[in-house]
């Protein structure tokens, strides 16, 4: 799917680029056709669910 010559490495390649966005939907297709979503989940070619990854609210900063 990719058009990149060469082809773009893995999945996890950071030269993956977005080919179609759809920020008011929350998603994005990038050129090796993962569909990555706006909190960090991915849904990859094969069908397989990467689960976002969300930081423990412990960490999380809170302005007053």
């Amino acid at each position: 799917m990719c058009a990149h010559q060469p082809s773009c490495p893995r999945s996890e390649s950071l030269a993956r680029h977005v080919v179609a966005a759809h920020p008011e939907q929350g998603w994005s297709l990038l050129c090796d056709g993962v569909i990555v979503f706006d909190d960090t989940g991915e849904l990859l070619p094969d069908g397989r669910v990467v689960s976002p990854h969300r930081v423990p609210t412990d960490r999380l900063v809170v302005a007053a």
